[in-house]
């Protein structure tokens, strides 16, 4: 191999020069489709608060999770301004608005669709990286995510011609095989396994992206806050005083996140001798923090619209599980950073899952109001703390 084609072949990598790598603006209108996707989630699940409903939502979700986590794993390698990446997104994103169009019916008639756009995204963005990584060290790592890929996609398509439960067993082993096998780096017989320290990720340029997909998941929550208040008829007291509760919830969401650690963690991950298996786990911990921020859009929404309705049990479960279930994400996320288990997390996951009882006795408005009383006390409680926590210099060298 000559010099030259050695460097046509891998002109699309980022250029790594020490510093920290700038999210484009490709990839800040790519994640313009998420922001459908997400609010697709929400509304779906807002009408469908069942069980099966919730499960269906979950695995939905960690598909669009999956189609946003493995393209900005790509742009942390490759330089999206270059032409033939800046293609490959849009291609992306084209893919991923007719998945997130077909969300509503994924489980009904347009599951095909769902499936087919899937296996596309997927399948299709680790052929197109393969086939410009040829003599790189990254090859032997997309050639076995290219195949489990591949894995993936027989059981979301083998699912898309079953029906029901049956579709919802296909498509979880089908996101099992793409969540799971990079805790195995990929392993396959005769091709060994990938290491997350060959995983040579750009570790700011990686948060910042998490950064993103989060104020976007929030800016679901404000919608969900903003369009029912838009439809009411008559502004009276309730309506403004959901108004205010659901709006002071999303503040609190994001100062848990913004303003208590996200700075971190960039330390965190760039002073790691083991970057990739840091930002690998940072993903993992970013998808159940916004499934927390989905559930909570749900609860704002039901709020704004029915805000004197007395909750049942599934309205309750969802006026609680949303905080829940971000508390849960933001304690795993805090001991990645610091290494420890944040007290207040778990009083207020606790307090949280306990007041689902309360659901027969007050109504939405009173409910969303307690949630955030409760949310507000925590941030509260983090902020106070915050100095006390163990330097992040320790956290890095683990």
């Amino acid at each position: 191999m000559t010099e030259t084609s050695t460097k046509g072949r891998h002109a699309l990598l980022r250029h790594r020069d020490g510093h920290h790598a700038k999210v484009g603006f490709e990839e800040l209108f790519f994640d313009l489709v998420y922001v459908f996707a997400v609010t697709q989630l929400a509304h779906g699940l807002v009408h469908h608060l069942s069980v099966m409903g919730a499960l269906e939502t979950l695995v939905l979700w960690f598909a669009v999770w999956l189609g946003w986590q493995y393209t900005a794993w790509v742009t942390n390698w490759f330089d999206p301004e270059t032409p033939r990446i800046r293609a490959l997104l849009f291609v992306t994103m084209l893919v991923g608005l007719v998945m997130g169009a077909s969300i509503p019916d994924a489980f009904g008639d347009r599951g095909f669709i769902f499936a087919g756009a899937f296996v596309l995204m997927q399948v299709g963005r680790s052929a197109v990286v393969l086939a410009h990584l040829r003599g790189h060290a990254l090859w032997d790592n997309y050639l076995r995510i290219l195949i489990w890929g591949l894995i993936a996609a027989a059981f979301w398509i083998a699912g898309a011609f079953a029906h029901h439960e049956w579709r919802l067993v296909l498509w979880t082993l089908g996101v099992l095989c793409e969540y799971v096998s990079p805790m195995f780096g990929f392993r396959l017989p005769g091709l060994g396994r990938s290491r997350t320290r060959d995983w040579t990720i750009e570790g700011g340029h990686l948060i910042e992206r998490c950064h993103l997909f989060v104020i976007v998941a929030l800016g679901e929550t404000v919608l969900a806050t903003g369009l029912p208040l838009s439809r009411a008829e008559v502004w009276d007291g309730a309506t403004v005083l959901a108004m205010l509760g659901t709006f002071l919830g999303t503040l609190v969401l994001w100062w848990l996140y913004f303003g208590t650690s996200s700075k971190d963690a960039i330390e965190v991950i760039t002073k790691s001798d083991d970057p990739g298996r840091i930002g690998a786990y940072y993903h993992y911990v970013h998808v159940v923090m916004i499934a927390g921020i989905i559930v909570t859009a749900v609860g704002n929404d039901l709020t704004l619209a029915h805000p004197h309705a007395v909750a049942d049990l599934g309205q309750g479960i969802a006026m609680m599980a949303g905080p829940a279930i971000y508390l849960f994400g933001s304690t795993l996320y805090k001991k990645m950073v610091y290494g420890v288990v944040p007290l207040s997390h778990i009083v207020g996951m606790a307090g949280l899952i306990a007041l689902i009882a309360i659901h027969p006795l007050v109504d939405l408005l009173s409910m969303s109001w307690i949630a955030t009383v409760v949310m507000i006390a925590i941030s509260v409680w983090e902020d106070r703390k915050r100095r006390c926590l163990p330097a992040v210099a320790s956290a890095a060298s683990r």
